[in-house]
């Protein structure tokens, strides 16, 4: 047995006023939970959801947890626009023009907004960053405004800043400074500011609990097993590629773009930019840790997609060489079936001969054994990877993932792309394919001839 989300999040609210010792009305608690709720919980999301705030909150303390609550309540490009039930508070605020979200002037009276500007370096005027700050920054105005009847300006600064905390991957700016430096020194100047009445020690103990709240955010990139990054992983790419929502029905080249999205992502992303450290938090060894699983779960994830990658290249090729893009079905079949198991290429896969190519064995295990959490818009094992990859091993894969990207840009034919591959995997592949598109069975089958 176990409670209700909407009632889980009413009670992190109601322990984190009673901790403060703030008497906030049980019908306010309930309208705050309500909006986080239904904010949290909007069907396009897979990890920004209320189990993210859960995962968060373990162990903060109360005011960590309010800024958790509120840290994610707007994501303007996955929920298609402000959440409903604070897009009164935001329209308020900022302007959207041609698609791009504009601060409005400042009013003199209006407290949050100064305070969430001040923190986060923006201005009236400014188009703000869709990946720079701009759903961080409305979310702390939708939080320090809810929180404000309640809360001191120091309290407000202190959710703000640790909202603020969590914009992602930032490296030094161009001063040199790292980013929480940068957020004390603003810390400090909104306190002026507002007469908030903090002091030194105040400052420092508040960025040191924003670096903390920023560090368990992506606390996901330091974990042992990368097979658990992974999961989480492959939970953004279903979040931010709305077309794979309808499971059976995205074609190949939609299910590819996504994988190289990410795949372009994580092997871009620097790792050094992930977790922070201010004024000795995390511990010298403790960060050193924590960029080091950083950098191994990155590479294992990156060979990952580039693996999977290859292998929806080469459904790819034998979909545009027997009549073009299709639905991923038409050619791999159902993941799932009301009407019973559904028929899956990999059953009409032949036996390797041999043992195949060197592998990488946790890599391998991965594919045949499964990513760590389900999903309900793809299979969590990769058959038919963890096949390609035997058959062309660890070192061909990272060739066959180049020549891949070159069928992609128009640089070679899909004809080309499957030349480069080993000719009896090619046709296995081909020949399974056969068995299952009803449609295009006799192409593929003189496909499966030419090789």
């Amino acid at each position: 047995m176990t409670i209700a989300i909407i009632n889980r999040i009413l009670r992190m609210f109601s322990d984190a006023f009673q901790d403060l010792s703030i008497q906030v009305p049980m019908k306010d608690v309930e309208r705050l939970a309500t909006l986080v709720h239904h904010s949290m919980e909007q069907g396009q999301r897979k990890y920004h959801t209320s189990a993210h705030l859960f995962d968060m909150a373990a162990g903060m303390n109360s005011r960590q947890t309010l800024a958790v609550l509120f840290h994610d309540i707007v994501y303007y490009q996955l929920d298609g626009g402000f959440p409903a039930k604070a897009k009164d508070l935001l329209t308020a605020v900022v302007e959207v023009r041609n698609d791009q979200v504009v601060l409005l002037p400042l009013q003199k009276d209006d407290l949050c907004t100064q305070l969430c500007a001040g923190l986060f370096g923006f201005k009236a005027g400014d188009t703000l960053p869709l990946f720079g700050g701009m759903n961080e920054f409305l979310s702390a105005i939708v939080g320090t405004r809810l929180l404000q009847p309640y809360l001191s300006v120091a309290d407000l600064i202190y959710i703000a800043s640790c909202i603020e905390a969590t914009v992602p991957f930032r490296g030094p700016c161009p001063a040199g400074q790292s980013p929480f430096e940068r957020a004390a020194e603003r810390v400090a100047t909104v306190n002026q500011l507002l007469y908030a009445g903090l002091d030194e020690s105040d400052i420092r103990r508040m960025v040191i609990d924003a670096v903390l709240m920023a560090n368990r955010d992506v606390v996901s990139f330091s974990l042992a097993d990368p097979g658990h990054f992974l999961a989480t992983t492959w939970q953004l790419i279903e979040e931010s590629n709305a077309p794979l929502a309808v499971v059976g029905v995205y074609s190949i080249s939609e299910y590819r773009v996504a994988l190289m999205r990410m795949e372009k992502f994580l092997a871009t992303l620097n790792p050094d930019h992930v977790f922070h450290s201010y004024l000795g938090t995390p511990n010298a060894q403790d960060f050193a840790a924590l960029q080091a699983a950083t950098r191994k779960n990155l590479a294992f994830s990156v060979a990952y997609l580039g693996a999977k990658i290859v292998s929806i290249a080469l459904i790819e090729a034998l979909a545009l060489e027997t009549g073009g893009d299709c639905p991923v079905a038409m050619l791999l079949g159902d993941i799932r079936s009301p009407y019973g198991i559904p028929d899956r290429v990999e059953s009409f896969l032949p036996p390797l001969d041999g043992d195949g190519q060197p592998t990488d064995p946790a890599l391998l295990a991965i594919f045949e054994k499964g990513r760590a959490r389900e999903s309900a818009h793809d299979l969590t094992v990769s058959p038919l990877t963890a096949y390609v990859y035997r058959y062309e091993g660890q070192t061909a894969t990272v060739r066959a993932l180049e020549q891949a990207k070159k069928m992609f840009s128009g640089a070679q034919t899909p004809r080309q792309f499957l030349a480069s591959l080993q000719p009896a995997l090619v046709r296995s592949v081909a020949s399974a394919c056969a068995r299952i598109a009803l449609s295009r069975s006799a192409e593929l089958k003189r496909l499966e001839a030419d090789f």
